[in-house]
């Protein structure tokens, strides 16, 4: 998955999980803005009482932006969170209908605080911010729609936040891929053949716990302006994501624990899959404790993809091209870890320096598109992954080809991808209510009452 289960240690940490992150340009809703949005807390049942999903009280959670190109945050919007049990006599999440954030028949509600560090300077901007409650039934949340947009917050600097539960909008066959990296439509070509198939997302009805942030595009560039020229390299910014926590944790007495020391970062995410498929498991926990900064370290898996070398190993003819190709994958060095370079898509580039960063890396100067397609930049559209990331960019599909070959010509024109590239696809598709059209853009989450469990 994106960033879901990823590395051995964060596995065992779900609301310190960084699991996806989005950015792009707004579209006509909101002109002139950038939308980030930054999940945690994955795979929730959306049947999870009596103790429904929160975030952290004792995680601190970081929206990243980098306009320099080093790999180290420029502007970060900080979160905290805090947790309020209004009715300690009670074993219940809420003692009838929540109809309103302030409803007193809501037992455990959280709120938080989001400063901007600018400049290493700290400036908190609001606090005691409302979160909504999980989406839990017709009767306890028979409005979800309506308790939720309540939640939506216009701070007093420009920026829109919202923080809460939302339907989770990133799909991809998880039963198939790590099944010996079958992909059911070309399974019949694989290793060990079955039938072709489409493929099956387990993801379809599970939550996640979304932080959504939609600014002026003055407050991510280093101009302080919006910047038109896409051409330009103070039009591309770096976005990633992060959780840390406190170094020492000192349980008491009262099965309390108690965090000590300075905090320090346990999970983070810019480009989906990355820690996922490219980074060694031995390395994986190192990695989420790093800025991207020192990506170099890992630069190697990137040059050398492990998926690219098994691709010819488990479907054997499918990739004779991609099997006797022995150079550096210049092509996902240019994707994953530098932007890519004008000159290389005609009229595109996201360049931001030779620092090599994982990060999502976002021209602001291109416009959202009136048609967008599900593989971006693939399909033509600049305004997709990987110039930053919608929530309707089909990730899966287009970096599975791109590992399979179909960007190796944009820096080796000699390469001809092989025939099979094009359809190179787990075979799942987006379910159509994990989105919405309007902040924060991923759909209302799902509840224990009406949502099937598989």
């Amino acid at each position: 998955m994106s960033s879901h289960r990823e590395a051995p240690e964060i596995s065992k940490d779900a609301v310190a999980d960084s699991t996806d992150v989005y950015a792009f340009v707004s579209g006509s809703d909101a002109p002139g803005t950038v939308t980030i949005i930054a999940n945690y807390v994955p795979l929730q049942a959306p049947a999870g009482g009596p103790n429904f999903y929160e975030f952290g009280d004792d995680v601190v959670y970081d929206i990243n932006i980098d306009h320099t190109g080093e790999g180290v945050p420029s502007v970060v919007y900080r979160f905290r969170f805090t947790t309020t049990v209004t009715n300690p006599n009670t074993f219940l999440y809420n003692t009838g209908p929540i109809s309103s954030l302030t409803d007193p028949n809501w037992n455990r509600r959280q709120t938080y605080s989001v400063s901007r560090v600018d400049g290493g300077n700290e400036q908190v901007l609001a606090t005691n911010l409302p979160c909504p409650p999980c989406n839990i039934g017709p009767r306890s949340t028979s409005n979800y729609a309506a308790l939720a947009a309540s939640a939506v917050r216009v701070l007093p600097t420009g920026e829109r936040v919202f923080a809460g539960q939302r339907a989770e909008a990133f799909w991809v066959d998880l039963g198939s891929i790590f099944d010996l990296g079958a992909l059911r439509p070309l399974q019949d070509h694989h290793l060990i053949p079955f039938a072709a198939a489409n493929g099956v997302n387990p993801l379809k009805n599970v939550n996640v716990h979304s932080i959504a942030l939609q600014l002026p595009i003055g407050r991510v560039t280093a101009t302080g302006s919006a910047v038109t020229d896409a051409s330009s390299r103070n039009a591309v910014i770096g976005v990633w994501t992060a959780a840390s926590r406190q170094k020492v944790r000192v349980e008491s007495n009262e099965s309390e624990s108690i965090g000590v020391g300075p905090f320090h970062q346990v999970s983070r995410l810019g480009n989906p899959l990355f820690n996922e498929v490219i980074v060694p498991m031995a390395h994986k926990d190192r990695w989420n404790s790093l800025l991207p900064h020192y990506d170099g370290l890992f630069a190697q898996y990137v040059a050398h993809p492990e998926l690219a070398g098994l691709l010819p190993v488990l479907y054997p003819g499918a990739f004779p091209n991609l099997a006797a190709y022995s150079k550096a994958r210049a092509d996902l060095e240019a994707v994953l870890l530098t932007g890519i370079p004008a000159g290389i898509v005609p009229g595109f580039q996201n360049f931001t320096g030779t620092t090599p960063a994982d990060m999502l890396r976002l021209n602001v100067a291109i416009p959202a598109s009136s048609s967008p397609k599900p593989i971006g930049l693939l399909a033509g559209d600049a305004a997709g992954f990987p110039n930053g990331r919608r929530v309707t960019d089909n990730v899966v599909a287009i970096e599975l080809m791109a590992i399979a070959g179909a960007t190796i010509p944009l820096v080796d024109p000699t390469f001809k991808p092989d025939a099979v590239v094009s359809a190179v696809s787990d075979g799942t598709t987006q379910p159509p209510d994990s989105v919405q059209a309007t902040f924060p853009y991923l759909g209302t989450p799902y509840d224990g009452f009406d949502t099937p469990s598989s």
